[in-house]
């Protein structure tokens, strides 16, 4: 597993030196997140039952502003290349910039949603239910839009291209982060859509290094 770790600290420490790609996500998932409450009023009740919504489409997004970047920089400068003739699985090399990618793209987003859910006035039950689902659903959101920036890589406009193909993959994660915290509020529990979003993180994080790693072997021929 040390050349996982590898993978992973090489990643992060070249994110890193590009501050502000990183910085970037972040505070567009921040921006988002204030002006919906400046836009729709001070209603608390209205603001309790958009703010899960709100939370988790901003953290969609800004998940989804560095794929293009997870696999390009390696492919132009002949990373990616050097990693496939290397003897280590390229599944789990894979498996380490998904690592990467969550770490930088998803994990400061479930660490800064509690603060940012404070202003559509969530409880605190709901805000670690919301906590709750971005941390499940957030590594599934890496894991397929992975597999995306492998497809489109080399390919023209691949940035646009990643969002037709993985934002239909990503609506269940949605739907059911979002409906987590909502159930909550009405009384009907929480249990059933987390364990769904457990339910989809497993076979997530089984299957996309594989296919991650065979759509990098045929963008790369």
């Amino acid at each position: 597993m040390s050349i996982f770790f590898t993978v992973v600290m090489r990643d992060l420490r070249l994110a890193f030196r590009r501050k502000s790609e990183v910085l970037s996500a972040l505070f567009f998932f921040v921006v988002v997140a204030a002006l919906f409450p400046l836009a729709i009023g001070p209603e608390p009740a209205m603001l309790r039952q958009i703010g899960p919504g709100v939370l988790w489409v901003g953290a969609l997004l800004a998940s989804m502003l560095a794929l293009a970047r997870l696999f390009e920089v390696d492919h132009r400068d002949g990373a990616l290349e050097q990693m496939l003739l290397s003897p280590h699985p390229l599944w789990l090399l894979v498996l380490g910039k998904i690592t990467a990618h969550w770490l930088l793209s998803g994990l400061p987003l479930v660490i800064l949603a509690p603060v940012l859910g404070l202003q559509f006035n969530l409880s605190p039950d709901a805000l670690s239910v919301l906590s709750l689902s971005l941390l499940l659903g957030t590594p599934v959101l890496s894991c397929v839009g992975a597999i995306g920036a492998a497809l489109t890589l080399g390919v023209r406009g691949g940035g646009v291209l990643i969002s037709l193909l993985v934002l239909p993959l990503y609506v269940p994660v949605l739907v059911f982060g979002a409906g987590a915290v909502q159930a909550l509020d009405s009384g009907l529990g929480a249990q059933a859509h987390v364990s769904i979003l457990l339910a989809l993180l497993l076979p997530a994080l089984f299957f996309s290094p594989w296919a991650g790693s065979a759509a990098l072997r045929i963008a790369l021929e």
